[in-house]
């Protein structure tokens, strides 16, 4: 049996210039994460993150404050999507610093794009996106040997496909009833929160989803 981590970046800067780069708090949830770790003995024998910078950022504070490491790789198919375009489709020119009345719009505008009536409109439509992911998920698990383990540093949507996708069977394609699933989990998911895959002789399992409890309640957050 191997083990796969699925770790949601730390918080971003919302309403900062750019919004790709970590926030204070953001910094402190990665640490707690690989201080967790380190005080449990845990270390993975994999590291995957996606390109962002939000992902590079996590994964190097966590690594970190785990103790000696070899780094990790990065691979694209983790890439969270372009919800600045999504966003942008459903509601041209907004501007907000307001994160409940930002939150409101985009889950809109998400189930607009989600929707599959408007992919035209998107540089990366909802399937090819759910595609993406589920290659690099594919690509990860058959390369992990017996008792290995692989952490990726991800964002909350492509973590939140392959919840969706376990839970509705572990289909050989994206299926309707996961597509129905994401997105009450992509609403919920915590940053730095670890959701957590074994695969063994009977398949790929979901085992937990979400789990924080190496947050302190005041690092807990969702944007």
């Amino acid at each position: 049996m191997s083990a796969l981590y699925l770790v949601r970046h730390g918080q971003a800067s919302f309403g900062a210039d750019e919004y790709d780069q970590l926030s204070d708090l953001g910094y402190a949830q990665a640490s707690a994460l690989g201080q967790s770790w380190e005080a449990s003995g845990f270390l993975p024998t994999h590291a995957v993150a996606g390109s962002m910078k939000r992902h590079a950022q996590t994964a190097i504070a966590a690594l970190d404050a785990a103790g000696p490491s070899d780094g990790y790789d990065v691979d694209e198919g983790w890439d969270e999507f372009p919800h600045e375009s999504v966003v942008e489709a459903y509601a041209p020119g907004l501007v907000t610093d307001d994160p409940k009345e930002f939150q409101k719009i985009f889950v809109s505008a998400v189930g607009r794009w989600a929707g599959g009536e408007h992919d035209d409109e998107y540089a990366e439509p909802y399937p090819h996106f759910t595609a993406r992911v589920l290659g690099a998920f594919d690509r990860l698990t058959a390369s992990l040997g017996r008792g290995e383990s692989a952490v990726v540093f991800t964002s909350g949507g492509p973590l939140a496909v392959v919840a969706a996708h376990l839970l509705a069977g572990d289909a050989p394609r994206w299926t309707p009833q996961a597509q129905a699933i994401w997105p009450r989990l992509n609403t919920v998911t915590i940053n730095a929160g670890v959701t957590t895959v074994v695969t063994g002789s009977s398949g790929r399992t979901l085992l937990s989803f979400n789990e924080h409890t190496h947050l302190p309640y005041d690092l807990v957050t969702y944007r």
